[in-house]
């Protein structure tokens, strides 16, 4: 990799700043100054310095967002919020994406890196990664409807839903649930509630197989993830 590539994305500066950097003699590959921004350098092997402080290597990063409602699962957008807009500018060096999609109105646990196979292994269907939501339902959801969901839905475009786990907290004029589906269709756990003619008046996802959010992350804010956090959702997309 070039050194002037390697210290762009490691958050160094632009590739003009990195090039003054490289200059004026403040980088060194092991302990031989730098100042050919072309010169090759294997930043796992190779100790690289800037004023002599050590340049660590990260060529991923893993953030858990709490996604608050009114802001988009995407990483731009012309006229709309977008998860990535709550990221702080040195977190998006690497050019980190969400995993999978929440919808605007809906809160809760979202993966942010920029590991495109392990967001690829951790939203493939073949892995059945369970995610649970909690909802608020506007109607009585009764133990036919568990029946449902354990079976899977005829969604309105005439899909059938695989099997998802519904437990109902509260069945009341307004309910409340867990759901866990492996699937990720559009809207589906709306879908899947009107199919049984209710309504989805409150969404929020909490957890990814035993990954969950963590409950002291405020709306909006969000925190690298920890090694066994890591491992545990490497651990997910082992081919079962």
């Amino acid at each position: 990799m070039r050194i002037d590539k390697l210290l762009a994305n490691m958050g160094f500066g632009s590739r003009k700043e990195v090039k003054q950097l490289l200059k004026k003699g403040s980088v060194n590959q092991n302990d031989i100054v730098i100042k050919d921004g072309k010169q090759q350098v294997d930043p796992e092997k190779d100790n690289i310095t800037i004023f002599g402080e050590q340049v660590v290597y990260k060529p991923f990063v893993y953030f858990m967002l709490h996604k608050p409602a009114g802001v988009i699962t995407a990483t731009e957008d012309s006229r709309e919020s977008t998860v990535i807009d709550l990221l702080e500018a040195d977190d998006l060096v690497l050019e980190p994406f969400p995993v999978g999609r929440l919808d605007k109105d809906t809160e809760g646990l979202l993966l942010i890196t920029n590991d495109g196979k392990l967001a690829h292994q951790l939203l493939s269907p073949k892995k059945n990664v369970g995610k649970t939501y909690y909802a608020i339902i506007e109607g009585k959801v009764t133990e036919d409807d568990v029946e449902a969901f354990s079976q899977g839905v005829t969604l309105d475009d005439g899909y059938l839903t695989k099997p998802a786990i519904l437990t109902i907290l509260k069945s009341d004029t307004e309910s409340e649930i867990h759901v866990t589906i492996t699937e990720g269709k559009f809207h589906q756990v709306k879908r899947m509630f009107e199919a049984v003619d209710k309504y989805v008046t409150y969404l929020k996802r909490i957890s990814m197989g035993e990954w969950q959010l963590d409950n002291d992350l405020e709306k909006g804010e969000y925190r690298e993830l920890s090694i066994q956090e890591l491992e545990y959702l490497q651990a997910l997309t082992v081919k079962k």
